[in-house]
């Protein structure tokens, strides 16, 4: 168990944007995970009341005057909750939840004990098949296969938005990639820095993009972001050598821990081997 883990404390980070619908039974679910003690929504320039509706609900609101993006206002979330974490006490663990859960992200819980009890650095939930949701796996395979390329790993929800990590994690995939490649972006880079990822089941439920003109606008923006986060890292030889790697593909599955390095030396904390140099464009140059 990590030092300090019966007392750490969790911070929930919402980026939302027009979600005044839903916004109020995320945040009292997200309220009620164990182990958090606070909520903070990141209203990223919404053009609704999302913002007075977490804030009423219980949730400590930060608003981008206009709308900056998820990896903006992730960044935006995990400042503020350093800001917040107590001088000499364990930096709280990171939970980002999309903000459309509704009353389903209090089964986000599974996400925090094996970050919190040092099994892994960050823990991605595994959905179930979402009612209505109308892709077709295109952007999904992308992005798996181009973790799989880079790492040696084969993540079932590449795409996940729903993510418990360390503070040391998270300030390792900063700055994160821009758009929809932030989660692809992410997982590469901490898997090459040598941190353990583990994907966990989660019951969740969240509004799926239809197979409409809209969905397909949509699906067709992830593929152009997942692609730019890929092809920066790859430009820049972001990888862990196939010679190098050490958890074994055929034993993939959601609730087992993956470290994609056989060989790499426990550093602060964590798995890290040695963190390679970031650029400003999220990706870890070799």
């Amino acid at each position: 168990m990590r030092q300090g883990a019966r007392s750490q404390r969790v911070a929930v980070v919402i980026p939302a944007k027009d979600e005044a619908d839903r916004i109020a039974a995320t945040v009292r679910a997200a309220r009620a995970i164990p182990h958090v003690d606070l909520v903070l929504v990141v209203d990223d320039g919404s053009e609704d009341d999302t913002q007075h509706v977490a804030r009423r609900s219980g949730a400590v609101v930060v608003r981008h005057s206009v709308n900056r993006g998820k990896a903006s206002a992730m960044e935006t979330g995990a400042s503020v909750v350093a800001m917040r974490d107590v001088e000499g006490a364990p930096r709280r663990l990171l939970l980002f939840l999309d903000a459309d859960l509704g009353e389903t992200a209090v089964a986000t819980a599974p996400l925090v004990p094996p970050v919190l009890e040092g099994r892994a650095d960050c823990t991605i939930a595994v959905l179930p098949p979402q009612p209505g949701a109308g892709g077709r796996g295109i952007v999904t395979g992308l992005a798996r296969r181009s973790i799989l390329r880079a790492t040696g790993w084969s993540p079932t929800q590449p795409l996940s938005g729903q993510r418990c990590l360390t503070r040391e994690a998270f300030d390792t995939a900063t700055p994160l990639s821009r758009g929809w490649g932030v989660e692809t972006g992410m997982t590469i880079d901490l898997l090459v820095a040598g941190y353990t990822l583990q994907e966990v089941p989660c019951d969740l439920r969240h509004r799926p993009s239809a197979d409409d003109l809209s969905g397909q606008l949509h699906r067709g923006a992830q593929y152009r972001d997942v692609a730019l986060a890929v092809s920066a890292r790859k430009m820049r030889g972001v990888r862990v050598p196939p010679t190098r790697r050490g958890d074994n593909p055929a034993r993939q599955r959601p609730g087992r821990p993956y470290r994609a390095w056989s060989d790499a030396p426990a550093a602060e904390g964590s798995t890290t081997e040695a963190p390679a140099a970031r650029t400003d464009e999220g990706a870890t140059g070799a």
